[in-house]
């Protein structure tokens, strides 16, 4: 093991190292969650962008080591583990690089945007034996947990459905049709195209998270939101690869330069049920799971032939049969502890943490296959022994992603 802390991993006393790679919005937040931690050193720190970079920095007391390059963040030695926050494009090189270079890595979802991505990263952290989180920070709270603990309880009775929507009242969040540019200065666009398609500058591609509006970094909602609400039932249900997916979807109300689907509709079929997903980008509707009004919402329906319950990061309700309330059994459940402490004490336990990329696979793989199902136009029959689509070679070999030279799997 390279780090100091893996080769005394039961070590209470010494600070666990942590390197962070892509420290725009969502990575200055984990520099800060992290780093309100008193075992936790920010040792190193990396991104493609000067301006992100000395704001990190400033916030080390210029403590940590700075670079452009993940690739030489990952040649420091005393590193015990890696944050990645970079937009997804690059989440599967970087998570690899990092097992291969012998750390611990907490991925920022989607872990993964190709089934062989998913698939090459949660063999690889069981070969290199890796600690490993994704960031679906939700999977941590209480309410998912009791969510969870009802489903399994068998008060609702078999389980043949579970409908999951995501609907908002936006129009891109502004993003709005700025034209191509030249590169700021201080920015390696290049490094931060990575491995997707190369494409002139343009603020809105780069600004405030807004690759999300885009194919080439982040594919759909789905993706942007799904590993956090489509999580629940895949955990809830112990569902694992799916047998058939297929997906309809395209951009039919909303007017920006953001080419992802602003409808979309995906059907996952397992053994005994079917899973579904809408989502609606305008005209924001709650489903009656959430609370009213506009703005996003979100939320799951488990239907169960004795009962359905309603639920989303906040809701656990339960309805019966005839569509009357009832009241949540009472439950035993332990507070609890976060998401980044679990991670944390994984490195020095190195205890399999709840959302590692192993665990994570089956979800991911679902939300993977359902964008290939949409890129392709049809519906897949999933062969999970060969990781192959029966009879159907062009969705095959989608599965697998088509990175920019010099990048590769």
């Amino acid at each position: 093991m390279s780090s100091v802390l893996a080769a005394n991993s039961n070590s209470v006393n010494e600070k666990i190292n942590l390197g962070f790679v892509g420290v725009a919005e969502r990575g200055f937040g984990h520099l800060e969650w992290f780093g309100s931690h008193s075992d936790v050193e920010i040792s190193a720190i990396c991104d493609v962008d000067d301006g992100h970079l000395q704001k990190a920095l400033q916030y080390t007391g210029g403590q940590a080591k700075a670079y452009k390059d993940f690739r030489k963040l990952l040649m420091q030695k005393d590193l015990d583990a890696v944050i990645i926050s970079t937009p997804p494009h690059w989440h599967a090189i970087i998570a690899l690089a990092a097992m291969e270079a012998g750390k611990d890595v907490y991925c920022e979802k989607p872990m993964s945007r190709f089934p062989a991505e998913a698939r090459a990263m949660a063999q690889s952290a069981k070969k290199n034996q890796r600690v490993t989180q994704v960031g679906t920070q939700v999977h941590a709270t209480t309410n998912y947990h009791r969510v969870v603990k009802i489903v399994k309880s068998g008060v609702l009775g078999q389980i043949t459905a579970a409908r999951i929507f995501i609907t908002m009242d936006d129009n891109s969040e502004g993003l709005g049709n700025p034209a191509d540019s030249a590169v700021p200065e201080g920015l390696n666009w290049d490094m931060w195209l990575g491995p997707a398609p190369e494409t002139p500058f343009n603020i809105g591609r780069f600004r405030d998270g807004m690759h999300r509006y885009f194919k080439d970094y982040a594919d759909s909602w789905l993706h942007e939101l799904g590993p956090h609400i489509v999580d629940l039932p895949v955990w809830a249900l112990e569902l694992k690869d799916p047998l058939a997916v297929s997906a309809a979807g395209g951009r039919f109300a909303t007017e920006s330069i953001a080419d992802v689907p602003d409808t979309m509709d995906v059907i996952w079929e397992y053994p005994g049920m079917n899973m579904t997903f809408t989502m609606m980008q305008q005209a924001s509707f709650n489903f009656g799971v959430d609370k009213p009004g506009g703005g996003r919402k979100l939320g799951v329906v488990f239907h169960g032939k004795k009962a359905n319950l309603l639920a989303n990061y906040d809701v656990c309700e339960l309805v019966s049969a005839d569509g009357e309330p009832m009241e949540l059994p009472e439950l035993d459940i332990p507070e609890p502890k976060g998401h980044e402490r679990e991670f944390l004490d994984a490195i020095r336990t190195r205890e399999e943490c709840s959302c590692s990329f192993e665990n994570h696979y089956p979800l991911h793989l679902a939300l993977n296959l359902a964008h290939v199902a949409l890129n392709t136009g049809r519906k897949l029959h999933w062969d999970a022994e060969r990781f192959e689509c029966t009879g159907d070679p062009e969705a095959t070999k989608n599965l697998t992603p088509t990175y920019r030279a010099p990048w590769k799997l």
